[in-house]
């Protein structure tokens, strides 16, 4: 039995997605796209030596960061919430273009999805302007189901100690930088 799609468990229509195909020409499904945003640095994640199968070097020029991100978040792609917390820190990579992204998310179907995570990033990151941006650009629209996507606390990590003592500090969980990943 296949497992339900991030659109059915949003009890939506699932559509036919150009992103997820062109994903698949590469040879990417769920899980190939999930190994391919470790190994571009989503580390927090799993790293490289935790992947059970080899994933083909796919440059930037072919599938960019701001594709990575949708086709993670993408309503078609089976449903699995470390899919949508990887697809989060893929939509904060740095140098992520807002007005492609809200194009991408369009063509896609996932505006909803993409608004949740954006919203969340302006929460916890109010002095980051590509989330406003990014919100300038995308719907209004209702939030998803809270039961079928990640609370927001579970895109960022937290500590609740640091080196002047007792205190919390919040940062997004993004990609390394691109000069440290292929």
């Amino acid at each position: 039995m296949q497992a339900p799609t991030l659109a059915e468990k949003l009890g939506t229509t699932t559509h036919l997605s150009p992103i997820l195909r062109k994903a698949k020409r590469f040879g990417l499904d769920a899980a190939g796209l999930e190994r391919l945003a470790i190994q571009r640095g989503c580390d927090y994640y799993g790293s490289e030596s935790d992947l059970p199968l080899e994933v083909p070097k796919i440059s930037r020029e072919q599938l960019s960061d701001e594709q990575l991100a949708i086709a993670l978040l993408n309503p078609a792609l089976r449903y699995h919430p470390q899919t949508l917390r990887l697809g989060a820190a893929m939509l904060g990579a740095e140098g992520n273009d807002p007005s492609e992204i809200a194009r991408l998310a369009k063509m896609e179907r996932c505006e909803p999805i993409v608004r949740y995570i954006a919203e969340a990033g302006q929460k916890f990151e109010g002095d980051n302007a590509f989330w406003p941006k990014l919100l300038a650009l995308l719907p209004a629209s209702d939030p998803p189901k809270s039961s079928v996507v990640p609370h927001p606390t579970r895109f960022v990590a937290m500590t609740g100690f640091t080196r002047k003592g007792p205190g919390t500090v919040v940062w997004w969980i993004r990609p390394k930088p691109h000069g440290n990943v292929a």
